[in-house]
């Protein structure tokens, strides 16, 4: 499956392109990012390093650095650490991001591999719908959208209602999820059920030992964020478990309902069902097979060696 990944690395995001880089189901394309839990210069600096460790040649697009509304944005720091990756600071800059935009370089990959592409968006949808204004046949080029964002029918993590991908940039979660097209949301009601715990990161580590050692590394902070904070033994397998549902659509429950999204007030970024009748639907992942997504991402983590 020919991919792109959208992506504001941070841990998960960094545990899900090495998953995608392993898996050889995927054909990585591509990353574009975006700011979400790091500001955007440190987006792009965090997958070149990625890029780099893996010694593959997968081109990065610089992409967009504010909420379309221009709302304030803070980076998750008490999530993913000040520069994305825990207590990992000392990231150096490593070779050069394509002269396109994030938003662009995601539109011709969408006309170059028509019908074919998957985008896998694991971060605030801005890119996207900046995307899908510069091409109207945009959504509809693409095979499918799958979304890492929202919680339909449980609660949020950044509040009470929302997700932070979509609480980042409501107004651009809106635009992507009534587009045409193969639309796909992969949030909390799945990806709280896939927890990666401590015994697993020690098991990268051991198996392999560059890029598991890495995720090892900065896993720690993940973990300890998720104990502390949540009150969860073991990390939320966010991003990886969107990249399965791109592959392994069978692993999950699926509903095809109405997604409207909350941009205003105290409950900005809750994805709620929608009562409209003209609404468009979409597909909303709601139950896992976490055990199965769990032993696939640890088995493709494990083997790259």
């Amino acid at each position: 499956m020919k991919i792109v990944i959208d992506t504001d690395p941070g841990i998960d995001d960094a545990m899900a392109i090495f998953y995608a880089h392993a898996a050889p189901d995927i054909e990585l394309l591509g990353l574009s990012t975006v700011f979400g839990n790091v500001y955007v210069e440190q987006a792009t600096r965090n997958a070149l390093y990625l890029v780099d460790m893996l010694g593959e040649d997968i081109p990065v697009a610089h992409g967009c650095d504010r909420p379309m509304d221009d709302r304030p944005f803070k980076s998750s720091v008490h999530v993913h650490g000040i520069e994305g990756f825990g207590d990992f600071t000392d990231i150096p800059e490593r070779s050069t991001t394509l002269k396109e935009s994030g938003p662009e370089f995601l539109v011709r990959m969408a006309r170059e591999h028509k019908g074919e592409l998957v985008i896998c968006a694991i971060a605030p949808l801005t890119n996207i719908a900046r995307a899908i204004q510069l091409d109207a046949d945009f959504s509809k080029n693409v095979a499918k959208i799958v979304i890492m964002g929202g919680a339909v029918d449980c609660p949020g993590n950044v509040s009470d209602f929302a997700e932070a991908n979509i609480f980042h940039d409501p107004r651009a979660a809106q635009i992507v999820l009534a587009a045409e097209g193969n639309i796909v949301l992969v949030g909390l009601d799945v990806t709280l059920k896939t927890l990666c715990q401590a015994a697993d990161f020690d098991r990268m580590e051991r198996e392999a030992p560059v890029t598991g050692g890495f995720l090892k590394r900065i896993g720690e902070f993940y973990l300890n964020f998720y104990r502390d904070v949540a009150g969860k033994e073991g990390c939320g397998l966010h991003d990886s478990t969107a990249l399965i549902a791109c592959t392994h659509p069978h692993l999950f429950s699926k509903e095809a309902i109405a997604v409207e999204v909350v941009s205003l007030g105290h409950e900005a970024g809750n994805t709620n069902r929608s009562t409209k009748s003209d609404s468009r639907q979409i597909t909303v992942c709601l139950d896992v097979d976490a055990q199965q997504v769990n032993r696939m991402f640890l088995d493709q983590i494990c083997s790259n060696r």
